[in-house]
């Protein structure tokens, strides 16, 4: 049985079928009985599962603390905030990214500041980062693009001579390692940010998390989701048991504790979950080793990846055929997409002042990259549809 879903009515490729999409949540049994239980509790939401989560993530990812937000999104921006930079400081990041996060950091009264890309992994390109620093950058913003993890220890040492923080997009690579290390250990980092969208490697529905080895953050990030509300450690004197303090401006950004039992049921599934993804790309790898179509991913020698993605990149014979050719691939039933249009080449940034080839290689692998079908529930059937059809729409394109 093909796995599937339906494309979108607004799609303009809907021809009211069904495509195996290029990515999906897996959610069992056991899931669901887990949400089931919240359900039946007291708790929905500000509740024990909360804490449970929070504690297993950390744990998964070797390191001190997590703090759960609503949305990946929501988790960016805690991370940014809790720095207390002032407005007009500068980040550097990478516009091989979704909006969210640059415009998080916007969302502070920061500036973006967008380095180009390698070819090869999609990732920041380190060695170009170190020429955009100015006196104005305080914070490095890395996004360990498809689930491949940046050279953080190279990101490590530009943050250490220039006395700059580092927070980790992570939302790609739950699950990956980088020396040896889990993504998300903060071992080279002041924190590490994941998303738990369906589409990613775990999901809450929507959700996220801030990881750190920093308690000040921990505490910090805490508050922000919660209105910049604490029960302890108060400015003005206690009036009673009730008491708390708005101590700043902060978000109702919490996870309900319906979405935290979802999410510490799927930890548990995880590195099954990344195994499987590891199979498909070994299926891929083997079926488009040396083909004349188009480019496939590499795995340095630091990277262990969790394979979010599986990304195709079009040879220079096809590239400007890339419109057709993705069209024809969704008529085919290959629920295909693009990752990403550069930041700065949106309509809002544009605004912002920024001008079309800033990053070349970025726009580049944009007029390349389509993602193909990867997640934990595709079948045998399902990988040899992929092939076969990925490679009929080349076979059929007209030159």
């Amino acid at each position: 049985m093909v796995i599937c879903r339906r494309i979108e009515k607004n799609d303009e490729t809907y021809r009211g079928g069904t495509v195996i999409s290029y990515g999906r949540q897996l959610i069992e049994k056991d899931d669901i009985e887990e949400v089931v239980k919240v359900l039946k509790s007291d708790f929905l939401t500000q509740g024990p599962k909360i804490e449970e989560f929070e504690k297993n993530i950390a744990g998964y990812c070797n390191c001190k603390y997590a703090v759960v937000f609503n949305s990946g999104t929501s988790a960016l921006q805690g991370a940014y905030f809790s720095l207390e930079l002032k407005k007009g400081c500068e980040f550097i990041t990478s516009p091989n990214t979704f909006v969210a996060t640059s415009n998080a950091g916007i969302d502070v009264g920061l500036n973006p500041i967008f380095v180009d890309i390698e070819k090869d992994t999609g990732n920041i390109d380190v060695s170009k980062i170190e020429r955009n620093i100015t006196r104005k950058t305080k914070l490095i913003v890395p996004i360990h693009y498809a689930g491949h993890p940046v050279d953080m220890e190279k990101i490590y040492q530009i943050a250490q001579k220039y006395k700059l923080y580092v927070i980790e997009d992570a939302c790609h690579s739950l699950g990956a390692k980088y020396k040896g290390e889990k993504v998300g250990s903060c071992k080279y980092s002041d924190m590490a940010v994941l998303s738990f969208h369906p589409v990613k490697h775990i999901t809450t529905g929507e959700g996220g998390a801030v990881l750190t080895n920093s308690k000040k953050y921990f505490e910090k990030l805490k508050m922000f989701r919660n209105h910049g509300i604490t029960k302890e450690n108060f400015i003005n004197k206690s009036a009673g048991e009730w008491y708390y303090e708005m101590q700043f401006l902060g978000h109702n950004y919490r996870m309900t504790d319906i979405q935290a039992a979802l999410g510490i049921s799927q930890l548990k599934k995880l590195n099954r979950f990344v195994k499987k993804r590891r199979e498909i790309v070994k299926a891929y790898e083997k079926a488009f080793k040396n083909n004349s179509y188009f480019d496939i991913p590499v795995e340095k020698g630091y990277a262990y990846s969790s394979y979010h993605l599986y990304s195709i990149w079009l040879k220079d014979k096809y590239k400007n055929r890339k419109k057709d050719i993705f069209s024809e691939m969704r008529k085919k039933g290959l629920g295909v997409q693009v990752h990403y249009i550069p930041v700065y080449l949106q309509p809002y940034y544009q605004t912002l002042g920024f001008k079309k080839g800033i990053c070349p290689i970025a726009e580049d692998f944009y007029q390349r990259e389509i993602s193909i079908p990867i997640y934990p529930s595709m079948t045998t059937e399902n990988i040899s549809f992929v092939i076969e059809k990925l490679f009929k729409v080349f076979e059929e394109v007209n030159l």
